[in-house]
């Protein structure tokens, strides 16, 4: 089965080609300049792994939460892509997909310790907020749902569920707000979603075909929403 994975939900875009589990090629893609092209990139990673889109057997998309202009860009890339190959589009969690990322990580170094705890997977949400949703380290289901909250409640959150267990931080939130997560930034893996991830959580789960009905997650309300409740004035109102 030949899968692309892709997640729009920060400033770096992660891509990959998955052919039977095993991953044919990864990529970051910079996207802080929202002009450049996500599908030359996804076009790029295809032409290295040797496989034209239309040979895709499924299309896997990071829904969020994260930036709004970020998954609205990968949602509608993910069905265009999706639609033109005929084939299913799988939308996951971001969040999800970043807490096996940093699984992979911890596995990779051996901490074993931490793979009897806990991930709290954790994205800068700007306004001062982080998105953040904490999973079992082992069976990688989710302990503490996604919610939007600030880096102080956040910890607060985290040790209240953990009970004593012991927990590692993945993202890229620590950069932003250091200094309130100063007290857990040693167990601290910085990073962003991969393709990888949102492939390997899509493979794990119910693979249910999204391509008509599919949407971002966004978790908040948008900032226009936040400000304009019943509708922008001069424009259309806001249906009930």
């Amino acid at each position: 089965m030949k899968i692309l994975g892709l997640d729009t939900s920060t400033l770096t875009s992660g891509i990959a080609v998955v052919v039977d589990d095993q991953v044919v090629t990864e990529v970051r893609h910079d996207a802080s300049n929202r002009t450049a092209d996500l599908l030359v990139a996804i076009d790029a990673c295809c032409k290295q792994a040797g496989i034209a889109p239309m040979e895709l057997d499924a299309v896997a998309i990071g829904a969020g939460p994260g930036s709004f202009t970020g998954l609205r860009i990968g949602m509608a890339t993910a069905k265009g892509i999706a639609f033109a190959a005929g084939k299913p589009l799988w939308a996951v969690s971001s969040l999800a997909a970043l807490a096996h990322d940093g699984a992979a990580q911890l596995a990779n170094q051996q901490l074993f310790p931490f793979l009897d705890g806990m991930i709290a997977a954790v994205l800068d949400a700007r306004r001062g907020e982080v998105y953040a949703g904490i999973y079992d380290a082992q069976t990688m289901q989710l302990v503490g749902a996604e919610r939007v909250m600030s880096p102080k409640d956040l910890v607060a959150w985290v040790t209240d569920l953990a009970v004593g267990r012991l927990v590692s931080y993945v993202g890229d939130a620590l950069a932003v707000h250091a200094d309130v997560l100063a007290p857990v930034a040693s167990g601290w893996m910085t990073t962003t979603p991969s393709g990888l991830g949102v492939t390997t959580v899509a493979l794990a789960g119910d693979r249910v075909d999204v391509l008509v009905t599919g949407g971002p997650a966004y978790i908040r309300l948008a900032e226009a929403e936040v400000m304009y409740p019943d509708g922008i004035p001069g424009a259309m109102r806001k249906r009930p």
